[in-house]
């Protein structure tokens, strides 16, 4: 996770665990349109977690605009900031590459009715 130019195994099995964490908080986070995690609709880009327990998360949007933006953000910092070791997120949106369905798993396809 972090960009270390090298780790012991000790820091290496750390930032692996952060990163289990990270990624199961990011998927108590339910878009309410949709009824689906962010992680599983394919919104999260990266996460990166420094040694100092800041952590920056990579994500997009499913349409440029849309009004469940800090809906969103409210729920990924409330779900990060539960793990022990984070100290502050941020958020950054990017745009590219532009979301599609076909970054969706198969779990939130099922669940949307799409094959």
């Amino acid at each position: 996770m972090a960009d270390e130019v090298a780790t012991t195994p000790e820091e290496d099995a750390y930032f692996t665990k952060m990163r289990e964490a990270i990624v199961a908080g990011l998927k108590t986070v339910i878009d309410p349109e949709l009824g689906v995690d962010i992680v599983n609709l394919g919104l999260i880009y990266g996460v990166d977690l420094d040694d100092v327990g800041h952590c920056d998360v990579e994500m997009t949007l499913t349409t440029m605009g849309c009004p469940l933006t800090e809906v969103l953000d409210d729920g990924i910092h409330q779900a990060l900031m539960a793990i022990d070791g984070i100290n502050s997120v941020e958020i950054h949106l990017v745009w590219y590459p532009q979301w599609g369905p076909e970054r969706m798993s198969r779990y939130a396809k099922m669940t949307l009715g799409m094959h």
